[in-house]
């Protein structure tokens, strides 16, 4: 018998996304699962009842009566008390939990005999998991938004222009902490036109950073940040200030300051203090996205956007909320996946395999027994490093010396074998095979060089075109045969195949290349 996925709707304040989608509901019903919607739940994501009863969900009124309708259900925000209490015993729920942070909820769930998966849990560094990081997914939502907000909140344009009535410089934006949010911010504000800065303690991340636009500021004080998980770790004192003189320099500096620093567990560290606040130009901005945690700057009121010595402080902590219908539809595709791995079968119930190193990193509580934290999943060992080969020598003139490399003599010695080996092929020739052997030898030459000198990512695209080449050669060599009876036919036919050769060699080519142009 299939299980029933219900999607209650959201109580917590402000939280206007919803668990799934109508999209998505469409591929959980071919899962073989039955699909409950409670009524009004995607009403702030832009998803109405009516599509998802066109996407073959089942509308419950009330939230009392769809809790108890569903074997699974699927949230977004932490289950409330009341919430828990109207989980079916022995149910499961799968959504966002922070077991660290809510003990006490973890304690309620495993009265409730439930089997709990907190999507938040997840072992990221597993690559198979990507699919199922919604982490990752909303955080990518956060970083773009709050350059949205930056941009709504910042007095001019972030592009610089120059116009018949002025000159715009260009927004000065500094972005601390270069995760999956701070990098999405970087890719947004630079496409909007802004000179972009940003620094994060993992060294490793200065690539990114530079490949979507932005310049990576550098603290200088050395010291390896990358903690576990893809988070930064906690840094020394020493480290500490001299990032701090590194802000205070930024403030000073930029226009608007973003920042998205946050490790798991703990309280955002500080970064932007009042001083350094009172320090930047009148009407720059500060976008605080880690002030569900306190906030990295001193002055942030989570949830408002003030006004401090002159600068306004964004301390929105709904950032994922104000892109209701994006955040949703990610989500929703982060939890069909899991539910997928869950549900190999395709036949409506599911496994919660905990031999399975993602599945075992989500579940919290398995039919009531709390089994979080899990163990270190079993990453695979790698295979001992191969020793150099000794070095072989090889004896000459009787000696135990071992043999020097290539010289410009050797080098000249055997170009001379090449061109006498040339001279003897071409004086017996006739002129006409050796005008052609020169023309060939010249033309791999030429096409070595060009070959060599593209980028690796377009030999593909180069090999089609060369291809479609290739074919206009065959063919200039068929209409030297002559046109004399069946050799006539031949060409006919070998021209067809050459022809589709052809035109799709350059068709392939200029659709691969389509694929490089933004």
């Amino acid at each position: 018998m299939s299980l029933t996925i219900g999607v209650p709707r959201e109580v917590t304040a402000g939280e206007k996304r919803v668990a799934t989608v109508p999209e998505v509901v469409e591929k959980l019903i071919k899962l073989g699962f039955k699909v409950a919607v409670e009524s009004g739940a995607g009403d702030a994501a832009n998803c109405a009842d009516d599509s998802y009863v066109a996407a073959g969900a089942q509308i419950i009124a009330g939230a009392p009566e769809l809790w108890a309708a569903s074997d699974i259900v699927f949230k977004v925000g932490v289950p409330t008390t009341e919430e828990v209490g109207l989980l079916r015993e022995g149910g499961t729920l799968i959504g966002f939990i922070w077991p660290a942070q809510n003990p006490e909820l973890m304690q309620q769930l495993s009265a409730r005999k439930a089997t709990v998966l907190a999507i938040d849990s997840l072992p990221r560094m597993l690559s198979r998991a990507q699919k199922m990081d919604a982490l990752t997914s909303q955080a990518g939502v956060a970083g773009y938004r709050a350059v949205i907000e930056a941009a709504n909140a910042f007095g001019r344009f972030f592009n610089g222009q120059i116009t018949a009535a002025g000159k715009v410089p260009p927004a000065k934006v500094f972005i601390a902490g270069a995760g999956v949010a701070g990098l999405a911010a970087i890719g947004t504000a630079a496409g909007l036109g802004a000179i972009v800065r940003a620094n994060d303690t993992r060294a490793e991340v200065a690539d990114q950073v530079v490949s979507l636009g932005g310049e990576f500021v550098k603290v200088d004080y050395e010291e390896e940040g990358s903690g576990g998980g893809g988070y930064a770790k906690v840094m020394s004192e020493g480290f500490q200030k001299a990032q701090r003189e590194m802000y205070a320099k930024q403030a000073r500096e930029v226009d608007i300051i973003i920042t998205t620093a946050l490790i798991p567990g703990k309280p955002a560290p500080l970064l932007i203090t009042a001083e350094m606040v009172r320090s930047m130009k009148p009407g720059s901005v500060i976008v605080d996205m880690a002030a569900e945690r306190g906030g990295n700057c001193e002055l942030t009121e989570p949830g408002q956007a003030v006004v401090k010595h002159g600068v306004t402080i964004v301390g929105y902590t709904d950032l994922t909320s104000r892109l209701a219908k994006q955040s949703s539809t990610l989500y929703a595709n982060n939890l069909f996946r899991l539910t997928e791995e869950l549900c190999k079968t395709k036949d409506g119930n599911i496994d919660v395999n905990m031999d399975d190193d993602a599945i075992r990193g989500l579940t919290v509580v398995k039919n009531g027994e709390v089994t979080w934290p899990p163990p270190a999943p079993k990453l695979p060992v790698a295979a001992p490093a191969a020793k150099p080969a000794a070095p072989v020598q090889k004896k000459s003139g009787g000696h135990g010396k071992a043999s020097a490399p290539a010289s410009a003599k050797s080098t000249a010695i055997m170009f001379g074998a090449a061109a006498l080996l040339f001279w003897f092929i071409g004086s017996g020739a006739p002129p006409a095979f050796l005008a052609h052997f020169t023309v060939f030898v010249l033309a791999c030459f030429v096409g070595y060089m060009v070959v060599w000198n593209v980028t690796p990512a377009l030999h593909t695209p180069l090999m089609s075109v060369t291809n479609a080449i290739s074919s206009i050669i065959a063919i200039g060599a068929l209409v030297q045969l002559g046109p004399e009876g069946w050799i006539r036919w031949m060409a006919v036919a070998a021209l067809a195949l050459t022809a589709v050769n052809m035109f799709g060699g350059f068709a392939v080519t200029q659709r691969m290349l389509q694929m490089f142009h933004k």
